[in-house]
């Protein structure tokens, strides 16, 4: 791989372009293993355009719900994605424990999968490898990214049972609050991170 490829990529390539959204709302949250198979691999994370200069960020319409009105138990845990809101919901099995984070969502409602699935698996530190449809389109995009600040991932990777789709982490805050992810649901760091302890292999996941 040419030298020169992490740099050209790095801010504008991996950072802006990531499909792990951002935004510039503050960091706090608003309430407060091992790589994956080959099967994992095929990712619905790639590196988009700038986002800046073509969507919106949305702050405004972050709002508190029950679990009631979604779930049947809290077996596990709970995670609602809310894809017009653009939150993310965590409940506690207990139903101690509620957290409510500001997060990115899929540039359209075609890339867009609603309905219930769960986690099949965290990853501390995930790598990327882009599609072979990125590919075709970017020849020129790296084959694979390992865990740190150029990984579209972030620093923390939910799993989920539909092949491909993750909540995740994102080192381009600009991201957060926007459609901008080809699939996924993307945090900030220090979000993920804690959604990560509180997530475990099981736990029920429903984007709407």
């Amino acid at each position: 791989m040419p030298s020169d490829l992490f740099p050209r990529f790095s801010r504008r390539g991996f950072l802006a372009t990531s499909a792990a959204f951002g935004g510039a709302l503050a960091a706090p949250a608003v309430m407060a293993q091992s790589a994956p198979p080959p099967s994992a691999l095929q990712n619905s994370t790639q590196m988009e355009e700038d986002v800046r200069e073509t969507t919106r960020r949305n702050a405004s319409s972050f709002r508190t719900m029950e679990w009631r009105d979604h779930f049947d138990s809290l077996r596990k845990g709970a995670i609602l994605a809310d894809t017009i809101s653009r939150c993310v919901h965590f409940w506690s099995e207990d139903g101690r424990t509620y957290r409510l984070y500001p997060s990115s969502v899929p540039m359209t409602d075609e890339l867009t999968r609603r309905g219930r699935t769960e986690v099949v698996q965290k990853v501390l530190g995930p790598d990327w490898r882009p599609t072979a449809d990125m590919l075709a389109r970017y020849p020129d995009w790296p084959r694979y990214v390992g865990p740190g600040p150029d990984n579209p991932l972030g620093t923390h990777a939910l799993y989920l049972g539909w092949p491909a789709y993750r909540v995740h982490g994102t080192h381009d805050t600009r991201k957060i609050g926007r459609r901008s992810s080809s699939g996924c649901i993307g945090l900030y760091n220090e979000h993920i991170a804690q959604l990560y302890s509180f997530a475990q292999v099981g736990t029920q996941v429903l984007l709407i």
